[in-house]
């Protein structure tokens, strides 16, 4: 509660975040053996929307962590209804998202953050893994590359799953590795179609990109 309190109204949204990325950069290397593989992929400026898998509450963390360039992440609303945890994510650049009809809200969130030129963090599944398999995924991220046009990089996180496992808040030692992709750029698709078909076939295409980095990451 005190940390709370003296976050509130005194530090930069920058300076906090540039606070909490170091902080979470150290333990990771050095609990986790935290790592990035394609680190160069990561284009240094404009819009990128971050499509990566999840199976943890670790991945964002840990994957902007990573990441030199601030994230901004959208969270299930039920993370922001706390007051001083959902300041907390606020002030680390999250914004919540709601299920069903109350999900346009928070993708038209993601979108005005990416026309500003901000790295936005998506789950193309839609949600945690419970299985630790890929899912299929939701047209939502389809939806916000054809209105923002924003290049998205796929990414694929190995290794949060067995640090702190659905169900579990006891943290285990295990090695976690981000692999970053190469930058889809959908100029041509938006151009010529439209609709949901376009953003599922967006969405089915950085989701191919995924599955590429599992099998990477397996072999």
């Amino acid at each position: 509660m005190l940390f709370f309190r003296s976050i509130r109204g005194r530090l930069p949204v920058d300076m906090l975040y540039a606070i909490a990325h170091a902080v979470v950069k150290i333990l990771g290397r050095f609990l986790v053996r935290l790592r990035v593989v394609g680190a160069e992929h990561i284009p240094p400026t404009g819009p990128v929307l971050f499509a990566p898998n999840h199976v943890s509450y670790l991945d964002i963390p840990l994957l902007g962590a990573m990441i030199d360039r601030p994230l901004h992440f959208m969270g299930k609303a039920s993370l922001f209804r706390g007051r001083w945890v959902g300041r907390l994510y606020r002030r680390l650049n999250g914004f919540p998202i709601g299920k069903g009809h109350r999900s346009r809200v928070g993708l038209m969130e993601a979108v005005r953050r990416l026309k500003q030129g901000h790295c936005v963090v998506m789950y193309p599944e839609g949600g945690r893994s419970v299985s630790g398999r890929l899912q299929k995924p939701m047209p939502g991220i389809g939806m916000i590359v054809a209105l923002s046009g924003a290049k998205v990089v796929p990414v694929y996180v190995t290794g949060t799953d067995k640090v702190l496992p659905v169900g579990s808040w006891m943290i285990r030692i295990h090695p976690v590795t981000v692999f970053i992709g190469k930058p889809l750029d959908f100029t041509e698709q938006v151009q010529n179609g439209t609709g949901k078909e376009l953003y599922l076939q967006i969405s089915r295409t950085v989701m191919e990109q995924i599955v590429k980095l599992e099998a990477r990451a397996a072999g």
